[in-house]
Formats: structure tokens, sequence, C-alpha cells
């Protein structure tokens, strides 16, 4: 990405991270509620993909606000 997006590019990576925020909260909180242990191992790397993909999106996002 060259640092700048347009509005409607950056209305869409905040789309995705909200959307990411609220599959990773639920993937935490069925985590207290499952009793599998391959289905809670699932659900923390889940947990773990999402919290690195929204630090990727956030970074994103704070390039495209200083310019580059």
């Amino acid at each position: 990405m060259n640092g700048s997006f347009a509005l409607h590019e950056t209305l869409e990576v905040h789309e995705i991270a909200a959307f990411k925020t609220v599959c990773m909260t639920k993937s935490k909180l069925m985590q207290a509620l499952v009793s599998d242990p391959g289905l809670k191992q699932i659900l923390e790397h889940d947990v773990q993909i999402s919290t690195r993909q929204l630090e990727e999106l956030d970074g994103l996002l704070s390039k495209s606000q200083q310019g580059g």
C-alpha cells in the first residue's frame, strides 16, 4: 500500500476491522463455554490470528492518516 487511501478505502478498512473485532470477541467468549480441548485450541488460535490481523489493519490506518 502506498500509505494514502481514498475515503471509501479507509471506510472499508474500518469496516473490516469492526467485523474482525466482533469475530474475535465471539471466539474469546466461546472459549469459556466449550469443554472440548480441540475446539478450545482452534478458538485460541483464531483469537491470536485475529489479534495480529487487527494490529496490521491498525498499522495501515495509522500510516494512511500520517500520509505515508
